[in-house]
């Protein structure tokens, strides 16, 4: 009876050992996110930190939509959520407003563009336009200076650049302003697809799901990728929702230098707006 009164004392001890070292190492990880996550604060936090000087939010546009066969939906989402976190790192005196998930994605009757595709949430852009407008007059009469808009899909971009716009002719003179950061997405066609172009993979840059996209994919999150499926795969097709290139070749370690500009060039938009 002894032995087995024990027996489960030392199973219970060590049951709250493993939950106290889950418990103990949780924080570490939320505290860090939540140094600049804008949802992770209290009113509170939130009003002393603008008082304080904190007058800069990113509010990160992805999406959900098909992105071929190995990746999940929430790709833009996810990548869009670590980036800005970097950015706003990096910037200082910076917050990060939850990622907007729901933008235009194509028609839904007739279904067009990515909604032909299971796994496609799609809004009309009138209404993801007026859902930016919103968002950035919530910010600015919190007192946030700066409202940055940082897109991480094409289809959407100029009408990111439309509501900028639009606030800042509501804002003339208030001192505050919205930020369309084309920089943030256009690096990635351009500078990156040039960089991946030189190091010999030409023929695997494509429009979507291609060597770039996925190679992102993997340096941000590689739980998002179906990478066994994906390196025994054959040619992608356009049928298979992936619009030129060949992705069996993306790594994590080529995905990693496409990030590091797009940081960079988000970083640089944002110093310089506020220079101004």
């Amino acid at each position: 009876m002894m032995f087995s009164k024990i027996s489960s004392l030392t199973k219970t001890f060590c049951i709250m050992s493993m939950v106290g070292g889950v418990v103990a190492s949780y924080p570490a990880h939320a505290g860090d996110l939540s140094s600049v996550l804008f949802e992770q604060q209290t009113w509170k936090e939130i009003q002393t930190e603008t008082e304080a000087g904190v007058t800069t939010i990113i509010v990160p546009v992805g999406g959900t939509e098909q992105s071929g066969p190995y990746i999940a939906v929430g790709k833009h989402n996810t990548r869009v959520f670590s980036l800005a976190q970097q950015i706003a790192k990096k910037a200082g005196n910076t917050l990060v407003a939850p990622v907007i998930a729901y933008v235009p994605e194509g028609g839904t009757s007739p279904r067009s563009s990515h909604m032909r595709f299971p796994g496609t949430i799609t809004l009309p852009p009138d209404v993801f336009e007026k859902l930016l407008v919103s968002a950035g007059e919530s910010f600015q009469v919190q007192g946030f200076k700066l409202i940055v808009f940082l897109g991480d899909h094409g289809g959407y971009q100029k009408y990111m650049e439309k509501a900028a716009e639009t606030l800042n002719h509501k804002w003339q003179g208030t001192g505050a302003k919205a930020l369309y950061v084309p920089g943030y997405y256009t690096v990635i066609a351009h500078q990156y697809a040039d960089w991946l172009k030189q190091k010999g993979y030409g023929k695997d840059v494509g429009m979507h799901a291609d060597i770039s996209d996925t190679s992102l994919m993997l340096a941000v999150d590689p739980s998002m990728v179906r990478e066994q499926a994906l390196r025994a795969s054959g040619t992608p097709s356009a049928t298979d929702g992936m619009y030129g290139g060949d992705p069996r070749r993306a790594t994590a370690a080529l995905g990693q230098v496409g990030v590091s500009m797009q940081v960079t060039a988000a970083v640089q938009a944002i110093e310089q707006a506020r220079s101004k």
